[in-house]
């Protein structure tokens, strides 16, 4: 833990339990199992643990298991959606992240079972309710794929 200059304690590492207080999703969407790193309103990992037990295996490809680029960068945008929640703090109560465009993605090897993906996300601006991101998935310290993409806060009404 760390101190903020107000002496809020701010947690630098989620668990699972509390990554499903901060964004709506569940399995099978939830891509996010921990994050740690956290630098509120600027940065922090998300950790995905990829196993042969994912719901898209069974199509994607059952005899060469891939994980899918578009749930790569999901998985980008959830960790990006945890640092804004847990950046905002009760100021986030009852509202909700959407994804907003995505630029850049480039998918550079492929990831399956028995991989733990590392997903670096940088915040590169913020004006009022909308943030960019640049997000950057590693497996065994290799970029495996990356992408630049906006996300929105809104209330979940």
């Amino acid at each position: 833990m760390s101190e903020t200059e107000t002496n809020k304690v701010v947690a630098t590492e989620l668990d699972i339990n509390a990554i499903m207080k901060l964004i709506p999703h569940r399995y099978p969407m939830l891509l996010v199992d921990k994050v740690k790193d956290i630098v509120p309103g600027e940065s922090c990992t998300g950790i995905k643990n990829v196993t042969m037990n994912e719901q898209v295996f069974q199509g994607h490809f059952p005899q060469k298991p891939v994980f899918p680029g578009v749930m790569i960068v999901e998985a980008m945008a959830q960790t990006s959606a945890i640092l804004v929640m847990q950046t905002l703090g009760q100021e986030a109560e009852g509202r909700l992240v959407y994804f907003m465009g995505i630029e850049e993605a480039k998918f550079r090897k492929p990831i399956g079972p028995g991989d733990q993906i590392h997903i670096k996300v940088q915040k590169i601006q913020n004006r009022r309710n909308v943030w960019k991101f640049k997000g950057e998935a590693f497996v065994d310290g290799k970029v495996h794929a990356e992408a630049t993409y906006m996300a929105m806060i809104a209330d979940g009404t």
